[in-house]
Formats: C-alpha cells, sequence, structure tokens
C-alpha cells in the first residue's frame, strides 16, 4: 500500500495525515487531486457512520484505498453539540470565527467545571474490495473564554487544554499530534494499516 486517499477537502487534516504517515512511506493523496466527482452525503448518525460513508464511495470510485475521517467537538453544556454536525455547524459556510465566537456567547456565565468537552475523531481505512478497518478516539479539555492561538483549525482557538495551559490552536503541531483525537486514532489507524501490509506480503 503505496498511497492512500485521505476523502477530505480540508487541507489542515491533509497536512496532519501526510505528517504522521510520512515514516511508513506512504503518500496521502488529497480528494481534490484525483479525478473524484461529486458530493458525499454524510448521512451517518455518529462519527463512526459517516467515516466509513465517505471512505466506502471515494474507494469505490476511484478503485484505491481510501480513508476518511469524521470529527467534531462535543461539548457536554450543549447536550454534545455541535457533535456530527461540528463542521455544519451554524451552517456549512459560515467561518470558524463565527462559530467559535457564537459556542463562547452561549457559554459565556457557565463556571469552568461545567465547560468540559471533547474532540473526537473516527477514521475508516476502506479498500477497493470493501475490506473497512475503523478506529475511534478522543482529546478531553475545555472550552475556554476567548479565542487563542494561530496554529491548527477549526474549533482549536477555543479548545482549551489544562495540561498545557493553553488552545489547542496554541501548541505545535508536533504537540498536537501527540495528544490529538486525530492523532490517536491514526496511530490505532497505522497498526491496522500495518497488518494489512503484512497480508499483502
Amino acid at each position: 500500500m503505496k498511497q492512500i486517499v485521505l476523502a477530505s477537502t480540508n487541507q489542515g487534516k491533509v497536512r496532519e495525515v501526510a505528517m504522521m504517515v510520512q515514516d511508513m512511506g506512504i503518500e496521502i493523496i488529497p480528494l481534490s487531486e484525483t479525478a473524484f466527482q461529486g458530493e458525499i452525503e454524510e448521512n451517518g448518525t455518529t462519527f463512526e457512520e459517516n467515516a466509513i460513508i465517505k471512505a466506502t464511495q471515494v474507494a469505490k470510485t476511484l478503485g484505491v484505498p481510501a480513508l476518511a475521517d469524521d470529527s467534531g467537538l462535543e461539548i457536554d453544556y450543549l447536550n454534545k453539540e455541535p457533535g456530527i454536525y461540528s463542521a455544519r455547524y451554524l451552517g456549512h459556510d459560515t467561518p470558524y470565527a463565527i462559530k467559535n465566537k457564537q459556542i463562547l456567547e452561549k457559554l459565556k456565565d457557565v463556571p469552568e467545571e461545567q465547560r468540559t468537552a471533547r474532540f473526537v475523531c473516527a477514521m475508516a481505512l476502506v479498500l477497493p474490495d470493501g475490506t473497512t478497518k475503523t478506529t475511534q478516539a478522543t482529546m478531553e479539555g475545555r472550552i475556554g473564554y476567548e479565542i487563542k492561538g494561530e496554529n491548527g483549525f477549526g474549533y482549536d482557538p477555543i479548545f482549551y487544554l489544562p495540561e498545557f495551559g493553553k488552545s489547542s490552536a496554541e501548541i505545535s503541531p508536533e504537540q498536537k499530534n501527540a495528544i490529538s483525537h486525530r492523532g490517536k486514532a491514526l496511530r490505532l489507524m497505522k497498526d491496522k494499516i500495518k497488518e494489512l501490509c503484512k497480508d499483502e506480503a
């Protein structure tokens, strides 16, 4: 397995995943650089279902191994919103700067101990023959009180990591990959990819 298409157009995700599998000699091909056409309807009810839907459609259409993740932010005080709708929260084209401000506004009088939240990542690797491998992991933290940091993307600037005393947009990409939901899910997936490569050999 020399190449895997990442079923995402999010350049932040592409960079994170490519960085984490470079030691395996696997090239990550962004979906935008393939002949894939059309929209993928993410109509699953869980992160895992949506990841499988995306990877399956790409693998079947292109005839190559496809990796997809579905990830999002769960805020306990907001009944785990935005959850699987994280990317579409307040509208698909709404900038994250506006989404983040809206969330901070909703939590403005909420005490620290009730601001618990987590990033969730489910990952699915689907081969052209339909073989499917999945993993899931979380990164626990809290919703901060302000937008801070230039690293990362999405909700990172409002996601506070008590162990660092910083938002996940203030730590380095290397630090983030070591503890992030996507980093953990991808490390679990790397083990499954290694098993598949052994089977191929």
